[in-house]
């Protein structure tokens, strides 16, 4: 009905009022959005208002009680928190009273007890006083016990229990000597000294009466030992007396450390630590020891500074005379009684260090006298050389590299070294034969067409790295390496100023040479790069670069990811004198071709007889210059240049020759079909045949003509199809910038380096073209 829908606009608009105005509504809003969702415009939903009205009545009285109790329960809460505090603070001054009361009393009674407490530190301090003179009186009486058991063994004879109970004695010693107690030390250590001294005289003199029984020392070659070659029939009682003295010197080894300060080189020469040498290996190298003294000390004839080589000699000549006893007698009764020493090497350590302790004395007086010191360096290293590889000598042991390495001694060694390598330098480029390989007669051996003086050169650097890869520490070993870069560097300057002289004769034999040279140093630096001991060096210098920092970051970094080696400086240098040398070759060449190919590029191109009108093909004559210079200085040239090197030359040489006919030729003329069908028959037929040797496919070294003969060859319907397509593709550029038709089509006709506009060039090349109208 009409009165209706007045009343449900009506609602409408008071909804809307409502919604709008909020601050000036009389009916909350909340309220309106309420009654809006549980009535709405559904007149029927008011049969819903009883319950609505129920459920909120009830909803009412429930938050009236909540309410009803939070008011009642937080008066009782602060009221409860209220007492606990009143609670706590009774506690605590109840607590404050007590502590006062507790400290009084403990105060009184440490007034009471103070008397006390001094007469029992007195007391206290009497019994450890007392303590302490117990114990001193028990370590005396134990090393006096000791010392009688000791002297009772040795009075019944019992000589390995003598021995054992002074190892226990040197061990009590070594546990005292954090002991301030400086009397009862200076007692203890005079007791092992006395009881040491007279078993090791006792025993050293029994050690040694059966060496002599044993005919040693073996002064002699080992075919000369008869007592181990025919043994006395009493030989088996003399090994045992052996096998015992030496277990009981061995016992004594101890107490020798204790007593005995082994003689010492000063501190400069940085020796490696090592233990003292066994006392029963001392003893069987006392009279060698002193015949050494005897022969290479004081006024003797053969104590002279000239002839190092003879201690050294000697010094090996023992080794390897006692080596085999040492081996089949000395190292299983050391390894029967549980010592980790090596006879052998134990021996040539005692041995070793005479020759430290007599270069020592005798560099100084040699140091400045150029020849003299370079032959004991030479005797030294090979002395080393074989100590090593024969006498399986340990690196960890000191060695004579440690005297070199001394720093006034090192200097000089470089000095030396790098004096007597220039002399030879010197000498080899001076040479007649300086530039001549040693192999040239031998082909399979002269690969690389080094000359002499390269060879040698790189023979001395080698040299040198055999003299001091054996240095003890790195930073000596780069200081060499430095040497060497220095060397090389001097030889290619050498080499640039011969190169020089050879200017004007590029292509000679000298020139030849020297490029060769270049290459030959720069491969074998480039290999020698790849060596272990090279990549250890990289990695000491490496750690150098990174605590000076000497050098930038980006070298850091190619230096530790192994990008660089420590010889590529040298090798980018040599690099770019050997590009350069062979560049000048390549323009000698490439300038007497283009002198030669002048009238080939006056051929008259628009005017020769086709294909069809001769019998047979035959070379242009104004091409002949050109190919025979081309042919001649690549024989040449391949003779004198090792291959990898003509390689390149060749490659260069061809790249030049291709746009040199390409530009001034081809581009240059106008040419007929007969003009064309030559140009083509010149080039595939005589130009790329003289590459062939080289290479399987030499027409691809010359891609600019192979590709232009194509085009100027096509027939005419391939011509003109070529260039519709090529129009229509320049057309189509601005529209379809990646039109694919064009090189497609060249591609086809096996045109790839030539772009669009150099081709469309040629087409206008050819010279006869039908009339097609346009």
């Amino acid at each position: 009905s009409i009165s209706e829908k007045e009343n449900m606009a009506t609602v409408a608009v008071r909804k809307k009022e409502v919604t709008k105005d909020l601050d000036h509504c009389d009916i909350p809003y909340y309220v309106s959005e309420f009654v809006e969702r549980e009535v709405g415009n559904d007149y029927d939903s008011l049969r819903k208002l009883d319950n609505l009205i129920d459920k909120l009545s009830e909803n009412k009285k429930q938050l009236e009680e909540q309410v009803l109790t939070v008011s009642s329960e937080v008066p009782k809460r602060i009221q409860n928190a209220l007492k606990n505090a009143e609670d706590s603070k009774k506690s605590l001054s109840r607590l404050l009273e007590e502590e006062t009361l507790l400290s009084d009393s403990i105060n009184s009674h440490l007034l009471k007890a103070q008397p006390w407490m001094e007469d029992l530190d007195v007391l206290i301090s009497q019994v450890e006083e007392i303590e302490r003179h117990l114990a001193y009186l028990k370590w005396i009486s134990r090393i006096e016990e000791l010392s009688d058991s000791i002297q009772q063994y040795l009075m019944t004879n019992n000589v390995p229990e003598a021995a054992s109970t002074l190892a226990f004695m040197a061990e009590l010693d070594i546990k005292l000597q954090e002991s301030s107690c400086s009397h009862l030390l200076a007692f203890v250590r005079s007791t092992v000294k006395f009881w040491h001294k007279i078993l090791k005289d006792k025993l050293s003199s029994d050690f040694e009466e059966v060496l002599t029984q044993l005919h040693w020392p073996f002064v002699g070659p080992p075919q000369s030992q008869a007592f181990s070659l025919a043994a006395p029939a009493n030989a088996p009682d003399v090994y045992n007396s052996l096998e015992m003295l030496f277990c009981q010197l061995l016992k004594l080894q101890t107490s020798d450390e204790l007593l005995t300060k082994p003689k010492q080189l000063p501190e400069k020469y940085s020796l490696p630590p090592s233990p003292p040498i066994i006392l029963p290996i001392q003893i069987m190298l006392n009279p060698l020891q002193k015949r050494f003294k005897y022969h290479f000390t004081g006024n003797r004839q053969t104590n002279v500074l000239n002839k190092p080589e003879w201690y050294l000699t000697q010094v090996l000549m023992w080794i390897g005379n006692h080596a085999k006893f040492l081996d089949d007698k000395i190292q299983p009764i050391l390894d029967k009684a549980g010592s980790s020493v090596n006879a052998g090497l134990e021996f040539s350590r005692a041995l070793v260090m005479l020759i430290l302790e007599k270069l020592a004395a005798d560099i100084p007086c040699l140091l400045y006298d150029d020849t003299l010191f370079c032959h004991l360096v030479d005797e030294v290293l090979l002395f080393e050389r074989e100590l090593y590889s024969v006498h399986g000598y340990l690196s960890s042991f000191p060695s004579c590299m440690h005297i070199l390495s001394e720093e006034s001694c090192f200097q000089r060694w470089l000095t030396v070294e790098k004096k007597f390598a220039l002399q030879k330098m010197d000498s080899m480029l001076s040479s007649e034969a300086a530039w001549i390989s040693q192999y040239k007669d031998i082909t399979d051996v002269d690969e690389m067409k080094v000359p002499d003086c390269a060879e040698t050169f790189m023979t001395l650097l080698l040299v040198i790295t055999d003299r001091y890869k054996n240095l003890p520490t790195a930073s000596r070993k780069l200081q060499f390496l430095g040497l060497q870069k220095e060397l090389v560097d001097d030889f290619r300057i050498r080499l640039t100023q011969v190169m020089k002289e050879e200017t004007r004769a590029s292509l000679g034999f000298r020139y030849c040479a020297i490029l060769n040279a270049v290459n030959y140093i720069a491969t074998v630096l480039a290999d020698w790069a790849d060596n272990v001991f090279f990549l250890q060096l990289q990695q000491a210098e490496l750690e150098v670069c990174a605590e000076s920092s000497a050098i930038s970051k980006l070298q850091l970094g190619q230096l530790a990811s192994m990008e660089s080696s420590v010889f590529d400086e040298m090798i980018n240098l040599l690099e770019r004198l050997k590009h350069d040398m062979l560049t000048r070759q390549v323009d000698h060449v490439f300038r007497e071709v283009k002198d030669a190919a002048k009238l080939y590029k006056k051929e008259r191109w628009l005017s020769l007889p086709s294909q069809a009108e001769q019998a047979v093909m035959s070379l242009s004559s104004t091409a002949c210059p050109m190919l025979l210079t081309l042919r001649d200085r690549l024989l040449q040239l391949e003779q004198q240049l090792c291959h990898s090197l003509f390689k390149i030359f060749w490659q260069m040489l061809a790249e030049k020759v291709d746009l040199y006919i390409y530009q001034e030729i081809i581009m240059a003329n106008h040419f007929n079909e007969g003009g064309a069908a030559q140009l083509q028959f010149d080039m595939s037929r005589n130009l790329f045949p003289l590459f062939s040797h080289y290479c399987k496919r030499p027409e691809n070294y010359f891609k600019h003509i192979k590709e232009a003969c194509i085009i100027l060859n096509l027939n005419i319907g391939s011509a003109l199809l070529l260039k519709d397509v090529l129009e229509s593709a320049s057309e189509n550029e601005t529209l379809k910038p990646n039109q694919p038709s064009a090189t497609a089509a060249l591609n086809e006709l096996g045109v790839y380096k030539l772009a669009q506009k150099d081709v469309e060039i040629l087409l206008n090349l050819r010279a006869s073209w039908p009339n097609t109208g346009k």
